[in-house]
């Protein structure tokens, strides 16, 4: 079941990002290129190269989660 989705900091990051990352392949983006926490109360975006894909990585207290959104007509803007 999906707790209340809430974030103190929303990141999105600039250029497109591999959409066959997973976890640990996207925090990892978010720990060694921008130095940031991954275990803060925060919310990332990433989108891939066609910007019809994005992927929103978020720590809840007692994992990550990973929403995958894919347009089905149209792109991300």
């Amino acid at each position: 079941m999906l707790k209340n989705l809430r974030a103190d900091h929303i990141y999105i990051v600039c250029g497109h990002t591999d959409m066959r990352k997973s976890i640990d392949g996207l925090a990892a983006i978010v720990q060694q290129q921008f130095k940031l926490d991954m275990f803060s109360d925060s919310t990332f975006l990433f989108c891939g190269r066609r910007r019809d894909r994005m992927k929103v990585l978020l720590w809840e207290g007692d994992g990550f989660l990973l929403l995958y959104k894919r347009l089905e007509g149209g792109k991300f803007d």
